[in-house]
């Protein structure tokens, strides 16, 4: 396989780990504030805290690999979207600064405002991340010397819109599952009801931002008839998806949790398609987008990094197994 294609499956399976991981954390904020009881309340940090940090591994070496392999679509991404990323940032840190601020002191209005901090901090991550998907898939203007030539309000529109909306209803579902798995008693019975409800938000996002993608981005599906066995995994997420109410159903969510993380494995799998071999689209003439061949480092970087690649992921995977391992069971 080419080496530049290897980078790109490479950035698409650390894009699916921290979409897996990091998703039921920020989904987990996300419904944080439909708890009231603080012993509640300290129940759900409990279920992340211990794997929070682990999880946000996987966004910071995607970050690296970027940057060490497609260092122009790097540059080109994070001047585009300088001010998302650092209200990103912003919320990634304001997450964790919450948890830890809230328990220094008793007060009921202190930790009010922390607890409301992490929800929207939560929220505003996975809205984010999804907006950035969305431009992607509909491209942004890129000018001939490959900088950004447009405008913030070009970053906006109703696809990246419905597409961040869309993510904070899969993450949101992903974290309740996840909370249906790790907690118990009256609480799991009342994250049940959150489960279905969850669910069904997300199945209208879902149909909804189906809908739009092929009738706006036609581009979208233009792979599929080069690489036709990817419509397998187009009827694995419609399987996937449908499998998780009925694994709920039958009470088993491990299995419905299982049926989540490989929803967003394929979504993850569908945008690479979509993309490849773009990085980043230029709405003003094709011929100016960042691909996987024009904004790559040299061969000879891609190798070393390849290495360096190969003898770390095992690192991160074994990191990430004892983790879960060590505090698998309820809280």
């Amino acid at each position: 396989m080419d080496l530049h294609v290897q980078w790109f499956v490479l950035l698409g399976v650390l894009l699916t780990g921290y979409a897996i991981l990091d998703g039921f954390d920020l989904g987990v904020g996300v419904l944080y504030l439909a708890v009231r009881r603080d012993d509640e309340r300290r129940i759900l940090l409990n279920a992340i805290g211990p794997l929070s940090d682990g999880n946000e591994v996987w966004l910071v070496t995607f970050g690296g690999a970027l940057f060490a392999a497609f260092p122009r679509a790097y540059a080109t991404a994070f001047s585009t979207f300088y001010v998302p990323f650092m209200v990103l940032l912003f919320a990634l840190i304001f997450r964790a600064v919450s948890i830890e601020f809230r328990s220094k002191r008793e007060g009921r209005g202190w930790r009010r405002f922390w607890d409301v901090c992490f929800c929207g901090a939560s929220a505003l991550a996975a809205f984010l991340f999804g907006v950035a998907v969305g431009s992607a898939m509909r491209g942004i203007p890129i000018g001939p010397d490959g900088e950004f030539a447009g405008s913030f309000a070009d970053l906006i529109g109703a696809y990246p819109v419905l597409i961040g909306a869309f993510t904070v209803a899969t993450f949101a579902m992903h974290g309740s599952i996840y909370l249906y798995l790790k907690t118990e008693g009256e609480l799991q019975a009342r994250v049940h009801a959150w489960v279905w409800r969850t669910f069904g938000v997300f199945l209208v996002l879902y149909i909804l931002a189906t809908i739009y993608t092929l009738v706006s981005l036609p581009q979208a599906v233009r792979n599929f008839k080069a690489v036709p066995w990817a419509w397998v995994v187009v009827v694995l997420n419609v399987l996937a998806v449908a499998n998780i109410p009925r694994a709920i159903f039958l009470g088993r969510p491990l299995y419905a949790f299982v049926s989540s993380a490989c929803t967003s494995a394929a979504f993850t799998f569908l945008f690479g398609v979509a993309l490849y071999p773009d990085l980043l689209v230029s709405t003003l003439n094709p011929a100016w987008s960042l691909t996987v061949s024009n904004a790559a480092s040299s061969e000879k970087t891609l190798r070393i990094m390849r290495t360096i690649a190969l003898l770390g992921m095992p690192f991160v995977a074994a990191y990430t197994a004892v983790v879960y391992w060590v505090f698998r069971g309820k809280v």
